[in-house]
């Protein structure tokens, strides 16, 4: 499976001829993305920074609420996330598990909040943790490390954080990176993911952003 990060939330997960876009963005932000067909894509909030779906093309199977769902054999799990008390419920996020190849990648979408014990167990078990890292709406830092423990994935890769040239407010990479030791970490281009080369042990990969600027 090859991980591509569209940058902001957005991936592009590839296994064969199967294509899955999560949370696409709209040019607005800064960004275009390098590419932009699917066959599934996923929506963790409306916000118009995750929600762009109607410019994918392929005509895809667009998730974005809780349940289970299954296209074309691939299986997917959207489980509905913690609110903040203070936070409007507009803000309330979804959070899925694709499996692709055999392998399980939770995309957190903005969560704002620890998730809860049963919320864990119905996304579990997680090879791959695409995690927001840039604060703002989302999680602080500490509640960051503390999604990943509980979590327990093979491989984390931190999203939603401040990019150059996308005009969203979010703290850099750099906060995430002092705290896990990587300051010195090499963005990769793309990530490819097999059974077989999971790490016995939770490691952080950072990939660069893919989109274009605008």
């Amino acid at each position: 499976m090859d991980i591509t990060w569209l940058g902001h939330s957005c991936f592009r997960l590839r296994a064969d001829d199967m294509i899955v876009v999560t949370d696409p963005y709209p040019a607005s932000i800064g960004l275009r993305p390098d590419t932009r067909t699917a066959m599934v894509v996923t929506v963790s909030n409306h916000h118009p920074n995750h929600s762009n779906w109607q410019e994918v093309e392929g005509d895809p199977r667009v998730f974005d609420a809780p349940g289970e769902y299954e296209f074309h054999s691939i299986p997917v799990r959207g489980v509905m996330t913690p609110l903040l008390p203070e936070a409007s419920r507009d803000h309330r996020s979804v959070a899925f598990t694709i499996e692709l190849d055999g392998i399980n990648i939770c995309h957190l979408g903005d969560l704002t909040a620890p998730l809860t014990t049963h919320q864990i167990d119905e996304l579990s078990p997680v090879d791959v943790l695409l995690i927001p890292t840039g604060g703002g709406c989302t999680l602080d830092m500490d509640k960051v490390f503390q999604t990943m423990q509980d979590m327990d994935p093979k491989l984390v890769i931190p999203m939603h954080h401040s990019t150059p040239g996308v005009d969203v407010p979010l703290q850099g990479l750099d906060v995430f990176l002092n705290r896990t030791g990587l300051s010195d970490a090499q963005p990769q281009p793309r990530l490819i993911v097999t059974a077989s080369n999971l790490p016995a042990d939770m490691k952080v990969v950072v990939l660069a952003p893919q989109g274009r600027a605008v």
